[in-house]
């Protein structure tokens, strides 16, 4: 029973020809386990193996497809190296069969059901596998890293993009380029599912004049399998092979597909290896036509009306929106939808229009857009949104759907979005956290109360873990700015220039994130005479990293990307003010770890939630932003800074106008002077002060743990008692 509960047992096909030695065959599961990407003594020891071949992939499947047999002799032969593997492999086996000690058996020990089955159309686990653009995947792979450390019984399901989200460049004249690298699966810690039969597992998805095949592929996520369906297959059409190749494709009816293989061919392959979910978890709705397949299957062969199918279907459901953005909400014309939806609603017996009509935002209007977002929410038993403010905005965008709800019962509940932590500290400030939690430090998460315990660290440890990061980004910033420079031809005394860029003393602030124009990149650079004056201070100077990505298809954004490159190209502040191209999760560890403050400053209330200032807190990163997303819940006036105030509404020229001028206020009167208020020994007790409180008041109250802890307790839970008294209805 505790073996159930601990994992869903998913067996794979083999795929990569490692030629390892029989001594250190443990290799193999572990390179196959992501939760390598957030241990870092696993990361240690396949650096040890080739440490080249790893900083340049930082893969280990890729690593061990190029070790040969002389390089395994030595390292055989080397004891030190030979403990290490031995401790790193008895840690994977420990963690994954520590289950009767989870936190989910502990809290429901009697628990007998099947999983929670997690749908996202991203996941960002690592650099190496691609599948992700941004927050909505970053935030879908913590959720997977938690479940697993907190033992839950928990399966995935996303897409696996053969061309993945795109590279960026950006040229000299500042445009943002796109590349698309094919993806080599078998160079990749992703292996293909066994079917019952032993084959390999393939799910057929039908569409309105044929059907579409999927593999099903396997990543390990510690204890968690997170299945990633696929329909580059040699016996689809060529036009159909395309349909898992790129993630968020700007092409609409493509995007439909996409959704319908998610959706129809997640739950079918979860059928298909006997996998029954306790829960389904819709995150987005770009999952949400999932609903389609399950109503087909408890209407066929029943004598239930479409009606008790689909309240039988709701009772299984959770759903979380992200955006009030309304390009964020899905939504698809009139006629492409009734072209995709006529046939499901023909087989579950009810008219087209009835079905199309749960998408409907607008009662009454004709011929309207169908939106997967109302979908979802008709189709669900519980809703949430991923911070208060976003609850209550999301509330009041579609309370209008549930007329008959009291007012004083919400339609859409709050969970505010979290991080997992071990994936996003620092070396240097994990080892502190060691120093004042334990070698359990992570199994404290969910105990606020014990990270008081930072205050007492030194000063001086706390600053000197720091600079160790900072130091680190810098470097990494020096050789990104210099190979960006080669290829746009600068002059070799002018790559040489660049490794006298970027002091540590100076303050240093990071802006990272989608370039989406409501995120405001732009707010800091208002008043550049002002902003000149800031970076160029003789005693006071000021750096500015940015980074971040527009879709190809934002034209706003990319050409806010260009604004600001020509900018940092300009004098007074070039060398003060940078960005980083290509933006993905390893750029982002190293300026969440590294810079001296976060900044953010999107247009209240269009942030949903926001997590990378909570990745930076927990690095002792002060948070300078607007009081959107999550911020207002964390901001104590002491664990960082303000910037406006909490009113909505009016024209958007004069927010970005009030909001600038307090963002300058902020840094003038606040922000600069406490960084560089030092004492005789180069310190300033009160910025370290308030590292120190940042860190123990929004790590544990924003760690991934206490996400999925608040999802388990208010969401999934409720559930798993409605499930249980319904077993004999809704199968």
């Amino acid at each position: 029973m505790s073996e159930k509960r601990s994992s869903i047992d998913i067996a794979c096909r083999h795929l990569a020809e490692f030629d390892l030695p029989s001594e250190v065959s443990g290799l193999y599961e572990l390179a196959y386990n992501l939760w390598w990407s957030w241990n870092p003594s696993a990361r240690h020891l396949f650096s040890a193996i080739d440490s080249a071949t790893w900083s340049r992939y930082r893969n280990p499947v890729e690593l061990l497809l190029n070790i040969d047999r002389a390089q395994w002799e030595a390292l055989v032969g080397n004891d030190t190296f030979m403990e290490s593997y031995g401790a790193v492999t008895r840690e994977l086996h420990d963690y994954l069969r520590a289950v009767d000690g989870s936190w989910f058996e502990q809290r429901f020990p009697d628990f007998a059901g099947g999983p929670i089955a997690y749908f996202s159309m991203e996941f960002g686990l690592h650099q190496s596998l691609a599948i992700y653009s941004g927050g909505l995947g970053v935030l879908s792979g913590d959720h997977c890293k938690s479940a697993s450390d907190l033992g839950l019984p928990f399966v995935a399901v996303g897409l696996l993009y053969r061309f993945g989200y795109f590279r960026q460049t950006i040229d000299a004249d500042g445009i943002q380029q796109h590349s698309y690298p094919e993806y080599d699966f078998h160079r990749l810690p992703l292996r293909p599912a066994r079917g019952l039969g032993g084959g390999e597992l393939i799910v057929d998805v039908p569409f309105p004049d044929r059907t579409v095949l999927a593999k099903v592929w396997v990543v390990r996520v510690g204890r968690v399998p997170l299945l990633l369906l696929d329909t580059d297959l040699v016996d689809n059409d060529a036009a159909d092979r395309a349909i898992t190749n790129v993630l968020y494709v700007r092409g609409r009816e493509m995007r439909l597909a996409q959704e319908l293989v998610l959706g129809v061919g997640g739950a079918r392959a979860l059928a298909a290896l006997g996998v029954e979910p306790v829960v389904w978890h819709v995150n987005e709705g770009h999952s949400v036509l999932l609903q389609l397949e399950r109503l087909r299957g408890m209407l066929e062969g029943s004598d239930s009306s479409f009606e008790q199918a689909l309240a039988g279907v709701r009772r299984r459901v959770v759903f979380t929106s992200h955006t009030p953005v309304p390009a964020g909400n899905e939504r698809f014309d009139h006629r492409l939808a009734l072209r995709y939806i006529a046939p499901w609603a023909e087989s579950l017996g009810i008219d087209p229009g009835h079905l199309l009509a749960m998408g409907h935002a607008d009662q009454g209007v004709r011929e309207q857009p169908f939106n997967l977002t109302v979908f979802a929410l008709r189709t669900s038993s519980y809703a949430n949104g991923v911070s208060r403010l976003n609850a209550e905005i999301t509330d009041r965008m579609w309370r209008h759907l549930f007329p008959d709800r009291a007012a004083q019962e919400p339609c859409v509940e709050p969970i505010t979005n979290g991080v997992h932590v071990p994936s996003w500290i620092g070396p240097e400030m994990r080892l502190l956290l060691v120093r004042a939690l334990g070698v359990e430090w992570m199994s404290r998460l969910l105990e606020a109360e014990a990270w008081r315990t930072i205050s007492e660290l030194p000063d001086e440890e706390i600053w000197s873990a720091h600079q160790a990061q900072k130091e680190r980004l810098l470097r990494f910033a020096r050789a990104s700015l210099r190979r960006q420079y080669a290829r746009h031809g600068r002059s070799p005394e002018e790559l040489r220039r660049v490794a006298q860029l970027f002091e540590p003393g100076v303050l240093t602030i990071g802006f990272a994130r989608r370039f989406a124009t409501y995120k405001r990149a732009n707010l800091i650079f208002s008043d550049l005479h002002r902003l000149r004056q800031m970076l160029c201070h003789p005693e006071r100077p000021v750096q500015i990293f940015l980074a971040g990505k527009a879709h190809p298809a934002d034209r706003s954004g990319q050409e806010l990307i260009q604004h600001i490159f020509k900018l940092s190209q300009e004098e007074g502040l070039h060398g003060r003010v940078v960005f980083l191209e290509n933006y993905d999760m390893r750029v982002a560890r190293m300026l969440v770890q590294g810079v001296d403050v976060w900044l953010n400053t999107p247009r209240r209330p269009l942030e949903a939630s926001g997590t990378s200032g909570q990745k930076a807190a927990a690095n002792g990163v002060l948070n300078c932003s607007t009081l959107d997303g999550w911020w207002p819940e964390g901001f104590d006036g002491e664990n960082g800074w303000a910037i406006g105030g909490e009113e909505e509404g009016g024209e958007d020229w004069r927010r970005d106008q009030s909001d600038a001028a307090s963002l300058y206020q902020v840094l003038d009167g606040g922000v600069i002077p406490t960084f560089y208020d030092r004492d005789e020994a180069g310190l300033s007790r009160r910025w370290v002060y308030m590292m120190k409180r940042a860190i123990a008041t929004i790590t544990p109250r924003f760690s991934s743990s206490r996400m999925v802890r608040d999802y388990v307790e208010e969401a999934y839970a409720p559930l798993f008692e409605q499930a249980t008294a319904s077993l004999g209805v809704d199968r």
